[in-house]
C-alpha cells in the first residue's frame, strides 16, 4: 500500500467517427439520412507476441564470470560465478556445460523456464528476479542449492521448489494464490521465506518445521491455517491483509517472538487474547487496525499479554506494567468476589 494515492483516471475516449454512408443518394421528401447499423466485427485482443530470441552467448559469459576456485576433485581451477544481468535474454541452454558455477545471477532478463540450470549440481545460490517465469517445474533437484530468489515474476505455483538443502526462498511480487503445491517433505532445512505481494488467500500447505522467518505481508489472507507446523517460528510478518480475527495461533508456535499485523482488519481488542497461546512473544505489531482506535489499547493489550516487551514502535514502560498488574489483580479479585 503506498503513502500517496495516484488519483489520475484512465478515460478512455471511444472515439467514433462517422460511418460512411454507402449510398449518399437521398430520396426527395425524406429529412434524415440512412444511418448503417452494422456493428463491426470485434476486434480479437492482441495476443501477447513472445520476446525476441536473445540466447547467452559465449561472449557474454566471460564478460561476467569470476571467482577461481578450485573444482570437485581439487586437481582444476573453474570460474564458479556467473552474473549475467539486463540483457534480455530468452535462452540459457548454452550454461548446461558449465557444470562448476555455484553463484549463478541472472535478474532482470526475459527468462520463461530454468531447465538448463538442472545440470548445475553444485550451485548454491540462484538469483532470476525480474524475468518472465510462471513456474520452475523444469529446475529439478539442486542438492546444495542453499539460496534461491524469483522475485518479481508470474510464478503461479511452487511445483519444482524441491532442493534439500535450501535455507532462504524468494518468492516477492509473484502471482501465488495458495502454497499448497509446495513439496514441503524436501524443503527441511529452509529458515527464510518471502512472499510478500502474492494473491494469498491462506497460511494453509507450510509443514516447514526449520522455518525461522515467514514474510506474508501484502497479501490478501483471511484465515490463518497450518501454523502450528512452524514449531522454530520466531518472526511472523502478516502485514496488510484482510484478517478479520486472530484465530489459528498455535501453542504449538513456542519460539514465535515477533509477530507483525499492521493494517489489517482487526476491530476487536478481545482478539488479542487469542494470541496467549504464544509464550515467547515479545514484540507485536498491531497498529493500522480498528482496534488501535478503542480506548485502552495499550493497556488492554498488556493485561492480556503481560510478557509482552513491546507494541507497535514503542516499549513498555515500568508504570504501564504496574497498572497492567494491578488492573489484572483487581479483575481477578473481583472475579472471585462475584463467584
Amino acid at each position: 500500500m503506498s503513502d500517496a494515492e495516484d488519483e489520475v483516471l484512465d478515460e478512455e475516449q471511444e472515439g467514433e467517427e462517422p460511418v460512411e454512408e454507402a449510398n449518399e443518394d437521398v430520396e426527395g421528401g425524406e429529412e434524415g439520412e440512412e444511418k448503417e447499423d452494422e456493428e463491426g466485427e470485434e476486434e480479437e485482443p492482441e495476443k501477447e507476441e513472445p520476446p525476441p530470441h536473445v540466447p547467452l552467448t559465449e561472449e557474454m559469459i566471460r564478460e561476467g564470470l569470476s571467482l577461481l576456485c578450485k573444482t570437485g576433485n581439487g586437481l582444476a581451477h573453474a570460474f564458479v560465478k556467473l552474473e549475467v544481468k539486463d540483457k534480455e535474454l530468452t535462452d540459457i541452454s548454452i550454461l548446461e556445460t558449465f557444470i562448476h558455477l555455484r553463484y549463478v545471477d541472472l535478474s532482470q532478463n526475459s527468462l520463461r523456464e530454468l531447465s538448463p540450470l538442472g545440470s548445475l549440481t553444485h550451485l548454491l545460490s540462484l538469483c532470476v528476479d525480474q524475468n518472465q517465469l510462471v513456474s520452475v517445474s523444469g529446475l529439478g533437484e539442486l542438492p546444495y542449492l542453499q539460496r534461491a530468489s524469483l522475485a518479481q515474476n508470474h510464478i503461479q505455483n511452487l511445483q519444482g521448489i524441491a532442493h534439500p538443502r535450501l535455507e532462504s526462498l524468494i518468492l516477492i511480487g509473484n502471482e501465488l494464490r495458495t502454497l499448497e503445491s509446495l513439496d514441503c517433505s524436501k524443503m527441511k532445512s529452509l529458515q527464510t521465506l518471502e512472499l510478500r505481494s502474492n494473491k494469498l488467500q491462506s497460511t494453509a500447505g507450510l509443514y516447514l518445521p526449520s522455518l525461522r522467518e515467514l514474510y506474508l505481508a501484502q497479501n490478501n489472507i483471511k484465515t490463518l491455517e497450518g501454523l502450528e507446523h512452524l514449531v522454530n517460528l520466531t518472526s511472523l510478518h502478516l502485514r496488510e491483509n484482510q484478517l478479520e480475527s486472530l484465530d489459528g495461533f498455535s501453542a504449538n508456535m513456542r519460539a514465535l517472538q515477533y509477530l507483525n499485523l499492521r493494517g489489517n482488519l482487526i476491530s476487536r481488542l478481545q482478539e488479542v487474547e487469542k494470541l496467549k497461546v504464544l509464550p515467547m512473544l515479545r514484540a507485536l505489531v498491531l497498529r493500522e487496525n480498528p482496534c488501535e482506535e478503542e480506548d485502552g489499547y495499550r493497556l488492554e493489550t498488556l493485561v492480556a499479554l503481560p510478557h509482552l516487551e513491546r507494541l507497535d514502535k514503542d516499549f513498555f514502560e515500568e508504570e504501564e506494567r504496574t497498572e497492567a498488574a494491578e488492573t489484572q489483580r483487581s479483575r481477578m479479585e473481583d472475579g472471585v468476589a462475584e463467584t
